[in-house]
């Protein structure tokens, strides 16, 4: 088959499976923006997006799907002079249902199966929206706004033929009337590299080395911000490190923000909760890297002795999975995502994710006596192998979705 993956950070949440549908003799382009530096070995096209600023008081609840489909547009018009310049015509599109860009590439190539991937559909109560009232108060203006944000991935699954998200909770945040299009397969891990390694060792910024066996508590996420927790795991940490005065803290992350609002005055969060609470920090054990290179994370996920992991009811972050699968001990937030993947006392521990003492409690309790919780940290490993493994499991099942959309 002619197979066009379209997506703006491209390969975005398809490093493996363009490869793969390639090895298996299937021709693979991509549409991406032009801002995008990702390398990926799949040949590719770009399109340029420039969008005007939104005028908040002509678009109202449409500003959102203004953006969104603006960017369409762009998509939907390098897909035409592709199809006229280059003669291409896929028999299959891949796209992510998040930015707008499949919106009308159906109008450009009608005969195609169009299979998008819906990583989350916003809603206005019961999810993200008034979970934390200290930063989403949950006000019914804010409701009615998250529900517009909801119009252009409605748009984009309806003039989809199939769908594919991620995990069962992320695909029960769908409309009834469309999860039964969608099919539910995660990314996958590859559990042959995210294993234990009890050589493992990592250089800090600081120029300190730590290893497998020392006592680390980690903390990662893509920005440091309310949606993943990082206010809770600041507030928390000082009753940590008083009661651990032997204990690293590395927390990786950049200082932006990639959900929810900015800070009043400042470009992210970091040192908005950093400040709050540095006082009573023993600062010299507490190492912020910022976003670190995979391999360095995976050595740091392979160190860690616990792993603190909080998020909203929201999209999951593959960094818990792939901590599960370097065997590290995983505390996380008793919130839907992360209750999916984990079972309390079996293959991680929860936290209720506002509970500050909570917290501090259950961390000191695991940094204190690690083999205590070894069974979990087995289990947690078995777990993502058998049921979550990139090569043996998701990514077969990917390909077979995939190929069910043959004409």
């Amino acid at each position: 088959m002619n197979i066009l993956f379209v997506h703006q950070n491209f390969p975005g949440q398809f490093p493996h499976l363009a490869p793969e549908l390639v090895r298996r003799g299937h021709r693979c382009h991509a549409l991406t923006d032009a801002k995008n530096d990702r390398a990926s070995p799949i040949p590719t096209w770009r399109y340029r997006f420039a969008p005007e600023p939104v005028d908040p008081r002509a678009t109202r609840l449409g500003r959102n799907y203004t953006t969104m489909s603006d960017r369409g547009v762009a998509a939907a018009r390098a897909a035409q002079a592709i199809r006229d310049r280059e003669g291409f015509s896929p028999d299959v599109i891949i796209g992510h249902s998040g930015w707008g860009e499949t919106l009308f590439l159906k109008e450009v190539w009608p005969q195609a199966k169009l299979l998008v991937y819906s990583e989350f559909y916003y809603r206005g109560i019961g999810l993200d929206v008034g979970f934390d009232p200290e930063f989403s108060p949950g006000g019914f203006d804010q409701v009615m706004i998250s529900q517009g944000r909801a119009a252009h991935l409605g748009q984009a699954l309806i003039h989809a033929d199939r769908a594919l998200a991620p995990t069962r909770w992320q695909a029960s945040t769908l409309p009834p009337l469309l999860q039964p299009m969608t099919e539910v397969i995660f990314d996958g891990v590859d559990t042959d590299l995210v294993r234990p390694d009890p050589a493992a060792a990592l250089t800090l910024p600081g120029g300190q080395v730590i290893r497998a066996g020392d006592e680390v508590l980690t903390f990662v996420n893509r920005n440091l911000e309310p949606y993943r927790g990082y206010h809770i795991f600041m507030r928390m940490l000082p009753e940590v490190m008083k009661a651990r005065p032997a204990a690293q803290v590395v927390v990786v992350g950049g200082d932006e923000v990639s959900y929810g609002a900015t800070p009043p005055g400042a470009k992210g969060w970091k040192d908005v909760f950093l400040n709050e609470v540095k006082d009573r920090l023993d600062l010299s054990r507490l190492h912020f890297t910022g976003k670190l290179p995979y391999p360095d994370y995976l050595r740091l996920m392979q160190i860690s002795r616990v792993h603190a992991y909080l998020t909203y009811p929201f999209v999951l972050s593959w960094s818990m999975v792939e901590a599960m699968a370097a065997g590290a001990l995983v505390v996380g937030s008793r919130t839907a995502p992360v209750e999916e993947m984990i079972r309390h006392d079996e293959t991680g521990l929860l936290v209720d994710f506002f509970d500050l003492d909570a917290w501090a409690r259950q961390i000191t309790e695991c940094l204190a006596d690690p083999a205590r919780f070894d069974r979990i940290r087995q289990a947690a490993r078995r777990h993502v192998a058998e049921n979550y493994d990139l090569t043996r499991i998701c990514l077969p099942r990917q390909v077979a979705l995939v190929e069910s959309l043959a004409p």
